[in-house]
């Protein structure tokens, strides 16, 4: 498979300059161009470029503000920025760097300078952006993993509440898995967590968020999904793990539910209430689905 293009932001109010850097980087690069602050924040925000390449004097928005703008942003702070700029002074650097710029370059442009600065900065985002994803991704399963689901779950919770969405977590947890441990050994239980991953993995929707929680517990955050859908959901998943017999074994599953409140302040809140329906599951014999019903969020 053909490795897909990094891709970088050239911003420039001159479209001349715009030309020139495009015509340096783009047999190696897929470029996007911005004629003015307004228009880098909304091409940055939606396409999420590997860099951008952020010229200072603009006549809306110069690239001091738009760079601070970008920075304060969840969806663009980590994007590196290289000013590309006529101002030359070392107090113009300096202020480019402390506002999180990774590097400054003065114009006129030198295109071997140019296309080397992009080249190691470019990698230095990917080498980033790997070492980023292997630790927010179980090992075993492939799934996410708890560190992951921590990041993101704010952004979850408060699009719910901005929207008015129903919110509803799973907690699924193997029943007995000690015992398969201790009777069949640590690589069978390996391997039932990573055949009930793969099986998680495919029951949900892409803006669902399945999650390695630990050990033998697996978390899934369901969005837009009230109560009454996610225990049918849930219902449907422990009888399809029932039926399932990973490396040849027989399985269950118990399974708590939570719906979002106007009572869960933090998520540790949502997540006891679900804590609490899975021990009641354990308590009724296993294999089951309960929930914790409180006033839903608003």
């Amino acid at each position: 498979m053909t490795k897909a293009k990094a891709t970088v932001l050239i911003v420039d109010d001159s479209t001349t300059n715009l030309q020139i850097m495009a015509a340096i980087l783009e047999q190696r690069y897929q470029i996007k161009a911005a004629t003015s602050g307004e228009q880098c924040i909304a091409i940055a925000t939606k396409h999420k470029p590997d860099l951008i390449l952020l010229d200072v004097v603009m006549p809306d928005m110069d690239g001091f503000a738009v760079c601070e703008k970008l920075k304060s942003l969840p969806e663009t702070k980590s994007i590196p920025i290289i000013f590309v700029t006529g101002l030359d002074q070392v107090s113009d650097e300096e202020q480019g760097l402390r506002l999180g710029a990774v590097d400054y370059i003065a114009k006129p442009i030198r295109p071997l300078i140019l296309s080397a600065r992009v080249d190691t900065h470019i990698t230095l985002k990917q080498q980033q952006d790997k070492l980023h994803e292997l630790a927010m991704i179980d090992q075993l399963t492939g799934l996410t993993n708890r560190h992951y689901m921590l990041e993101v779950v704010g952004q979850k919770l408060a699009r719910s509440r901005r929207h008015k969405t129903p919110l509803s977590i799973l907690l699924i947890d193997i029943d007995h898995f000690k015992s398969i441990n201790d009777t069949r050994g640590h690589l069978t239980g390996d391997l039932i967590l990573q055949k009930l991953g793969e099986f998680l993995k495919d029951q949900f929707r892409i803006e669902d968020s399945v999650t390695r929680f630990g050990g033998e517990e697996f978390l899934v955050i369901l969005e837009p999904c009230n109560e009454e859908q996610a225990i049918s959901k849930a219902e449907d998943i422990r009888k399809d793990i029932e039926a399932l017999r990973p490396g040849n074994i027989s399985i269950t599953v118990s399974i708590g539910v939570a719906e979002l409140s106007s009572r869960d302040l933090r998520f540790d809140q949502l997540i006891k209430r679900a804590d609490e329906a899975l021990y009641e599951a354990k308590d009724k014999g296993r294999n089951c689905v309960v929930t914790h019903s409180l006033p839903k969020a608003v």
